[in-house]
């Protein structure tokens, strides 16, 4: 089992930039999918990106492509966030998410991922 706690969120103008992270609890950390999800008000949560057990291999919504990129240091437990040139429609609240599958395929649906954090809210204001 692991446990997850988000950071890193908060209010920035649109344009700006932050970095959120995820601390993994637990010796295991490596052997998760993670992925990153979010939640805006009255909406699904959803598929934001996602990056495989080694970190050579990350995966984004179109939304974010090119704007945010994932990353992880299995040393240390933790995945990361970097969101850049955030819009108004960025705001959420942002959750990180671990997948305990034997498979090396990142998905995106967020049913198939075991393990939550409690999720860190990220506000852009334009």
């Amino acid at each position: 089992q692991v446990q997850l706690v988000e950071s890193g969120g908060g209010l920035v103008q649109a344009g700006g930039s932050l970095r959120l992270s995820c601390a993994a609890s637990g010796r295991t950390f490596s052997n998760y999918l993670m992925g990153w999800f979010r939640q805006a008000p009255g909406k699904e949560r959803e598929f934001v990106a996602g990056i495989s057990r080694s970190g050579g291999s990350t995966y984004y919504a179109d939304s974010v492509k090119g704007r945010f990129f994932i990353s992880r240091d299995n040393g240390k437990n933790t995945v990361y966030l970097q969101m850049n040139s955030l819009k108004p429609e960025d705001t959420a609240v942002y959750y990180c998410a671990a997948d305990r599958t034997l498979s090396p395929v990142v998905r995106r649906t967020s049913a198939a991922y075991d393990y939550w954090g409690q999720g860190t809210q990220v506000t852009v204001s334009s």
